[in-house]
């Protein structure tokens, strides 16, 4: 790797859903100069939303993609330098870091702030990838409101399932609950309160066949495991609540995550262990996971990645 190819930049920011562009912003205003990689998906899971109303300042709600042009837009006009690409490899055994972009160009940053996002786990079938977003949803608090008093379908077993079982069933009329064994993975709080919720009914020893529904969701067909009989549900919408996977796969060898691979930051800033990287939205947040949480982390690694970098400039002048 010869130093004469290598692009030097002061902030690299890899990530371009609202933790990405927040920080972008931020970065600009201060001067940082950031350059911006967008990644696999620019504008992250937002673009597969179809309807915002829980982002504050847009009384109408909006369209998930056009509400991230609206960020790119913005990140641009403050002077962002925003970029396709995607972070393949990284080095951060040494100062100034490594980022290598689409398996062959090598960048070198000052100060890093990863902003990758998490992507839902899904269950592979075709209907839910055609459904998605016509009543197939990985996000009950984004979408739920939408299904108001209707009959809706749940998959998982685990707390976050449980949390958003019983989130539905105080907006819809009955929460079908898809459960894969016998037992449910949920806390045992998190089951009493689902067990003690009348209008939610336990489907164990259940997989998902089919979602069915030509425009919409109309059904949920579902095969009992022990004795193979299917059966279909009339549902509205279909939730499938079985897990997120943060994408942090490349910074594994040098970043502290916890066991499910979120980026471990210090309590209260966007600093991981490693001195000049950050990290921002639900690639370090497994709890909230929503766009204006994500926002607001990405302002919080751009004020600290500005702090550390006036820092750096003062003890070398």
């Amino acid at each position: 790797m010869e130093n004469s190819e290598v692009e030097k930049i002061h902030c690299l920011i890899i990530g371009s859903g609202p933790a990405g562009y927040t920080a972008a912003i931020y970065a600009s205003r201060a001067g940082l100069k950031p350059v911006l990689y967008q990644g696999i998906q620019p504008g992250g899971q937002l673009t597969i939303t179809t309807e915002v109303e829980n982002y504050p300042g847009y009384p109408e709600g909006i369209q998930g993609p056009e509400m991230m042009v609206h960020f790119e837009n913005q990140a641009k006009r403050m002077g962002t330098d925003i970029r396709y690409g995607l972070a393949t490899k990284v080095d951060f055994s040494a100062q100034p870091y490594k980022v290598q972009i689409d398996e062959e160009k090598w960048l070198e940053a000052d100060a890093i702030i990863i902003s990758t996002g998490a992507s839902a786990k899904w269950l592979g079938l075709e209907s839910e990838q055609r459904l998605n977003g016509y009543g197939v949803s990985a996000c009950a608090v984004c979408d739920g409101f939408f299904f108001k008093g209707k009959e809706v379908a749940i998959i998982g077993a685990g707390d976050t399932a449980a949390e958003e079982a019983l989130y539905l069933s105080n907006i819809c009329s009955q929460v079908s609950m898809i459960v894969r064994k016998g037992e449910m993975r949920a806390s045992k709080v998190m089951q009493e309160r689902v067990f003690k919720t009348p209008n939610i009914k336990i489907f164990w020893h259940s997989e998902t066949d089919e979602i069915l529904g030509d425009k919409k969701v109309e059904a949920v067909r579902i095969r009992n495991n022990e004795t193979g009989e299917k059966q279909e549900i009339p549902v509205s919408a279909f939730f499938v609540a079985i897990g997120h996977h943060p994408n942090s796969d490349i910074f594994k060898d040098y970043l502290n995550t916890d066991e499910a691979g979120y980026i471990l930051t210090e309590p209260g800033t966007a600093k991981t262990n490693i001195e000049g990287v950050f990290a921002s939205g639900d690639v370090q947040d497994k709890i909230y996971r929503q766009a204006v949480t994500a926002a607001g982390s990405g302002c919080m690694a751009a004020l600290d990645a500005e702090r550390y970098l006036g820092a750096k400039a003062h003890a070398a002048g």
